[in-house]
């Protein structure tokens, strides 16, 4: 069984890889689609960010917005989020590779957004970082609704930098030079991974802690 992570910085393409993954057969856990669910209405997440966040709960659902709001400029409330929600997903994506592993599937991919950031290297055995020039994606990124320059840098200064994820990897793909490029880029960068021998499952406990706790601070 081999588990792979999928990650890259804000307007990098990910959920356009994560898609064409899907294209190829792989299936792929979506912490972003998790994180909604967990907060929707009856979410595992509801009643600790109703006891945490009182005012973003409003008739048994989180106002996402809202939340976003208070927590995109207040570091310890952030935090407070994420300690709700990081077990939660973690947890999630065991279940989902469990199951791909009870299927004899050869292959999971994880889709984290802050792969490094949030120590979860210890959690895949190998690493897909998309990346494309800082033009396109701040084309990309300010295009979508609500998006200014100012919000885009704060965004940023939260991330590791696209080269040090680069540099990380195990493998980049190409996300700025069109879709057709990005496709073989990743079927070809997949073939060549599932050669590789696999230990990230079942999950080491041991080794998960040893990555979060040498994880570099952004």
């Amino acid at each position: 069984m081999l588990i792979l992570g999928l990650t890259g910085s804000i307007g990098m393409g990910k959920s356009t890889a994560a898609g064409m993954l899907r294209t190829l057969g792989v299936p792929v856990h979506d912490s972003d689609a998790t994180v909604h669910r967990l907060m929707g209405p009856d979410g595992a997440a509801l009643p600790a960010i109703a006891s945490a966040f009182p005012e973003v709960v409003h008739d048994g659902a989180v106002d996402r917005r809202l939340l976003g709001a208070l927590v995109f400029a207040d570091t310890a409330r952030l935090k407070a989020l994420e300690a709700i929600l990081h077990p939660l997903v973690r947890a999630d994506s065991h279940r989902f590779v469990k199951r791909v592993a009870r299927r004899r599937g050869g292959v999971a991919v994880l889709d984290i957004p802050l792969l490094f950031e949030a120590g979860r290297r210890g959690s895949v055995d190998h690493v897909l970082v998309v990346s494309a020039s800082r033009l396109v994606q701040r084309q990309r990124v300010l295009a979508r609704p609500g998006m200014t320059v100012q919000r885009l840098e704060a965004i940023l200064k939260r991330q590791m930098p696209d080269a040090e994820k680069r540099r990380r990897a195990d493998a980049v793909v190409p996300t700025g030079l069109g879709r057709a490029v990005t496709f073989r880029a990743l079927r070809s960068k997949l073939r060549r991974l599932r050669r590789r021998p696999g230990s990230a499952w079942p999950p080491d406990t041991f080794r998960e802690r040893r990555h979060a706790r040498n994880r570099p601070r952004y």
